[in-house]
């Protein structure tokens, strides 16, 4: 991964989904950069829902399970936790209480979570169309999840 912008994008479906476009930041995690890359390339984000979306706090998705409990056959993340604020839009990754845990879940921030700051591992940004983001249905989980149709890196 050379100099070159990565972006991540996820098609949340036609009708009142669009594309989110985000950019990467293997500066910042370059693992987790790197089994998000790999994931959305096995296909791995295609079809999994949006299981806890939260008014004002973020929307998180990557379990294939769509309960908030699963995740990839890889083995979990070292933690890469970085300065870069937890604002609107920044993407992060989900885990336990154990901060080596995370695996393929991960949320958007819809307003400024700062008091995640230095405890998530952030490893991008929205660059556009979080407004697909923000028109997720709400809910813990929702009664019909929002979906990623397809994540393709480019």
């Amino acid at each position: 991964m050379a100099d070159q912008t990565l972006t991540l994008t996820l098609d949340t479906g036609n009708g009142e989904g669009g594309d989110v476009v985000i950019k990467l930041r293997p500066d910042l995690a370059p693992g987790h950069v790197e089994r998000i890359t790999e994931l959305a390339q096995e296909g791995f984000y295609d079809g999994v829902v949006f299981h806890r979306v939260i008014p004002g706090f973020m929307a998180q998705g990557g379990d294939p399970t769509g309960t908030g409990m699963g995740g990839s056959d890889k083995p979990d993340l070292k933690a890469e936790f970085n300065a870069e604020p937890h604002v609107r839009g920044t993407c992060s990754m989900a885990r336990t209480q154990v901060p080596d845990s995370a695996n393929s879940q991960f949320f958007i921030c819809f307003d400024d979570a700062r008091f995640l700051d230095n405890q998530y591992t952030v490893w991008g940004q929205v660059e556009s169309g979080m407004e697909h983001i923000d028109a997720l249905p709400k809910g813990e989980p929702p009664r019909e999840p929002g979906k990623i149709v397809k994540a393709t890196v480019a």
